[in-house]
């Protein structure tokens, strides 16, 4: 389950200061600015209306630097469902008032507290009863769920009217409330884990305490292709035979071992709840201090990690346990509700992603979605320079752009702590970059805590396409890439595969053509090219696109010299089809014509 950061919105410059202060206080916060009017923003849009109503529509908190009208005729064709409703409210831009507007069952108030107090304001909270106890009934903090929320309003209203309220179980922010608390109440508001029916005078909250542990028995079994309905069906029926609610279920708990089974996934989707992990040595450091258990049938094998699990994440008492051929489960029972951000850790995520050769506007929404939620970025410090706002708030781990398998063995191992992790490289990160030495790592060392990694590569802009885009067409045809670099293969083999390349009269895209060690190479290459291109044949040097110093030149492939490149460059070499256009400025257009004549190839 992924929980939308809030948006706070900035009309014009003057709010930039009152926007940062929020944001100071709401980790993972964005901060979207109109484009013109605005500056240092993390997501610049043109667009009020269609931006707004976007991040309402998926669910984020919005915080919006403006007057309240023009947040409520944005937003009011989508006021549907105010259970779904997040929390929305207007912000002055001298942040002289905090004002929520929708959310009221989401948490907009204690939204509106928590910015009011880094602003030094009082909230313009309207809600009687949260005014007169201090308390919304309808929105009950992070660990607690409410069974009944149709019946809130009219319990509320009841106690406004003067009648009192019965507190059966505990819960500190209704003990510490100015509820009319009295024990002959016939208002009962119930706290408890069981599944008991609720009624217009009973209110049940579910805290969150309950924690299921699960393994697999048969590693060599076919992760998620079968069998989970059965195992969700096994789940259910012993919450059920232990007359637990499915609302107090905090989490499902696994072995870092586990982490790639689909399986696990499923179960807590089927209970909507997020999975966290354990690793071995976690659950034998905490389960030799805990002696509700003997340690000895946790020895007797994979079967028992399941109560080990449990117990771990619940600090509690055992209340249930089952197992199949395999598949194991576990409940257990924590004496207060579990919070979910400090107990275990998510599935390690890495994704590789590619800025494409420039600035933001070179990146793919994929790549941008990756950066915003990333929370360490590891890569070479001038493409990490690269994501610009993006990177804001993130662990940076920078390396020397020589060190690609120490690298991709770093993101590895930061992934497998639960971290979320993005690899940086330029251009596409699977064209000469990042992409393949993390899964070379990945199969050489084959750490089995990188196993459960969620591994995803998002593509960026490549050099040769963002070059080619520049000059027009000259990869119309069909082409080919290859390093000058002789680092990691010997030139014996790049020399093989230029001559390959011009005997078939491929268009090539050199990559890392000139270096301050290297410059013999690319001389060499043109030589070889000379022997089956035509000396006037088109050559692109593009540098830096999309970056300051940007330079794109042409040149004839007789006139190609070292110096005209460096590591920063790629060249584009035409075939025997590929044609320049004079353009009335005095530069030229160069393409590769698609129909290809077989009686004119060289």
């Amino acid at each position: 389950m992924t929980k939308i950061p809030p948006a706070v919105i900035a009309l014009g410059s003057n709010s930039i200061p009152v926007a940062k202060k929020i944001i100071s206080v709401l980790p993972g916060a964005q901060l979207y600015g109109l484009a013109g009017r605005t500056y240092d923003v993390d997501v610049s849009f043109t667009e009020f209306g269609t931006t707004l109503r976007e991040l309402f529509a998926h669910g984020a908190p919005i915080i919006g630097i403006c007057a309240t009208g023009i947040l409520i005729r944005t937003l009011a064709p989508l006021l549907a469902n105010k259970r779904q409703e997040p929390p929305v409210l207007a912000v002055a831009e001298d942040g002289s008032a905090v004002v929520p507007l929708l959310g009221g069952l989401n948490g907009v108030n204690s939204l509106a507290r928590q910015i009011a107090v880094v602003l030094n304001v009082k909230p313009a909270i309207t809600t009687t009863g949260d005014i007169r106890f201090g308390i919304a009934l309808e929105d009950p903090p992070v660990g607690y769920s409410l069974a009944n929320p149709d019946d809130a309003k009219s319990f509320m209203s009841d106690l406004l009217a003067g009648n009192s309220v019965r507190l059966e179980g505990s819960a500190p922010w209704l003990n510490n409330s100015a509820l009319p608390i009295a024990e002959d109440a016939t208002r009962v508001i119930q706290i408890t884990e069981k599944h008991v029916v609720s009624t217009p005078t009973r209110l049940v909250y579910h805290p969150a305490t309950v924690a299921i542990g699960i393994t697999f028995l048969n590693p060599c079994l076919p992760k998620g292709e079968r069998g989970s309905s059965e195992e969700i069906a096994l789940v259910q029926q012993m919450l059920a035979d232990a007359e637990l609610a499915s609302a107090s279920v905090a989490g499902v708990f696994a072995s870092t071992l586990d982490a790639a089974n689909p399986a696990l996934q499923k179960i807590a989707d089927a209970l909507n709840v997020p999975v966290r992990f354990f690793t071995s040595d976690e659950i034998a450091g905490v389960m030799s201090q805990n002696n509700t258990v003997d340690r000895a049938m946790l020895q007797q094998g994979a079967a028992q990690r399941a109560i080990a699990l449990a117990l771990v994440a619940s600090s509690g008492q055992l209340v249930i346990q089952r197992q199949t051929s395999d598949f194991s489960c576990a409940i257990a029972l924590s004496p207060s509700p579990i919070n979910i951000n400090i107990t275990g850790r998510p599935r390690g995520r890495l994704a590789v992603i590619g800025t494409g050769p420039g600035g933001s506007n070179w990146m793919s929404p994929q790549v941008q979605e990756f950066l915003r939620n990333a929370t360490d970025l590891v890569g070479y410090s001038t493409y990490l320079n690269l994501v610009g706002s993006l990177g804001k708030d993130k662990r940076w781990h920078e390396s020397d752009n020589r060190e690609e398998i120490a690298r991709a063995r770093v993101a590895l191992d930061l992934a497998a702590e639960g971290r979320f992790v993005a690899v940086v490289s330029s251009g596409d990160p699977g064209i000469y970059a990042m992409a393949a030495a993390v899964f070379e790592v990945l199969e050489k060392e084959a750490k089995p805590e990188w196993q459960g990694i969620e591994i995803q590569v998002a593509p960026g802009i490549s050099a040769m396409q963002a070059a080619a885009a520049k000059i027009g067409a000259p990869l119309g045809h069909d082409f080919c890439a290859i390093s000058l670099s002789d680092i990691l293969k010997p030139w014996s083999i790049i020399e093989q595969r230029i001559t390959a390349a011009a005997q078939a009269d491929f268009v090539i895209a050199f990559y890392n053509p000139v270096s301050k060690q290297r410059t013999w190479q690319l001389a060499e290459a043109k030589n070889i090219l000379l022997r089956y291109r035509h000396p006037d044949t088109p050559v692109v040097l593009a540098r830096n696109v999309g970056r300051d110093g940007e330079s794109v030149q042409v040149w004839t492939l007789e006139n190609l010299v070292p110096e005209l490149a460096d590591m920063r460059t790629v060249i584009l070499v035409g075939s025997s089809k590929t044609q320049m256009i004079a353009r009335c400025d005095g530069s030229v257009w160069v393409y590769t014509p698609r129909r290809y004549d077989e009686d004119k190839i060289l």
